[in-house]
């Protein structure tokens, strides 16, 4: 029967092969240096509206903080905080399974070992480390966390990520915590609390995948190229999904800018800033006399001077079918 790789006997000594993750790595690092190059192309204000919209899950004080210590003290505080022993109403807290365990406290395996299972018929897909023996793999693991400058630090991301949800450490909540703490790690190998993009969010856009890379790869040997192969990837859709949405702010950043000293009434102020923000479909005067609350004849005219002015042009059709877009500018 095969056994973890927490049963080998060269735990935790990850290893893997070089030639198979420099490309992915790459091409992770250049989407990096795009991403902070558009970010500080944006006005501070949409920078921070930017940096807003980034999901950091229930450990923002992860990235926040990147530069101070990992501790046991802040892995227990953050699940502490992602488990409250009250809910909303005051009553007594308790997991989607219907059991009580200690928030902010290691795992204790009282009645059996800790298995992650899914479906009905109980498929049983990691079998996680002894209770007795996390006090010592967590000071081994935070040790290197802190400590090991050896690994480039793209790839001490995605070991962290790894290491951490196979020791295994509460009862629930293992995967909340390994995303904070991979961003923590991403925010390390940029020297930059600001996060433009999360890959936390994106392991739960791929979440199949992931499970099935990560189950793989705690059935396996030590090598763990399949498994840094595949989170470099991730990494690379996520910043790749960053780098669109912060494209599409800085465009309209700059389109506002151009429109800064084009005299625009309320009406069109207001049908300007929807079409900015993408709120509308096709554009017709019957669509912005809906939409501004004015008559057809009052929009034709509103659409007229901004068609003068260069603001929208014509598109195909005529008479009430005639459609507007922004112009180029």
């Amino acid at each position: 029967m095969s056994a973890y790789i927490h049963e080998l006997p060269d735990w935790p000594r990850f290893r893997w092969r070089h030639e198979s993750v420099m490309a992915p790595l790459a091409s992770a690092r250049y989407l990096q240096g795009q991403l902070i190059g558009l970010a500080e192309a944006l006005p501070v204000s949409v920078r921070t509206e930017a940096t807003r919209q980034v999901d950091l899950g229930q450990t923002p004080d992860a990235a926040a903080r990147y530069d101070q210590p990992l501790t046991e003290q802040r892995i227990l505080g953050w699940h502490a905080a992602l488990f409250p022993a009250e809910d909303a109403r005051g009553l007594p807290a308790w997991d989607a399974e219907g059991h009580r365990h200690p928030a902010g406290a290691w795992r204790t395996d009282s009645a059996a070992l800790m298995h992650v299972v899914s479906g009905p018929m109980g498929i049983v897909h990691f079998e996680a480390p002894a209770a007795v023996r996390i006090s010592g793999e967590m000071r081994e693991f935070l040790d290197w966390f802190n400590h090991d400058a050896t690994i480039e630090p793209v790839l001490k991301a995605a070991l962290a990520h790894l290491w951490f949800v196979t020791i295994h450490p509460f009862h629930d909540g293992n995967g909340e915590i390994a995303g904070g703490l991979t961003d923590m790690a991403l925010a390390r190998s940029e020297n930059n609390a600001q996060r433009y993009y999360s890959m936390s969010a994106q392991i739960r856009e791929e979440r199949d995948d992931y499970y099935r890379i990560l189950e793989r790869t705690q059935l396996g040997t030590m090598d763990v190229t399949a498994w840094m192969v595949w989170f470099l990837g991730c990494l690379a859709r996520a910043l790749e999904h960053a780098r669109t949405v912060l494209s599409g702010l800085l465009t309209k950043a700059r389109d506002r800018e151009k429109l800064r000293d084009v005299p625009l009434n309320a009406r069109q102020r207001l049908m300007i800033t929807r079409l900015l923000e993408g709120g509308e479909g096709k554009l017709t005067t019957s669509t912005w006399a809906a939409r501004a609350g004015c008559s057809p004849d009052t929009a034709l005219r509103d659409i007229q001077q901004l068609v003068e002015r260069g603001v929208l042009v014509r598109g195909v059709g005529g008479g009430r079918s005639t459609s507007y877009a922004l112009a180029e500018r």
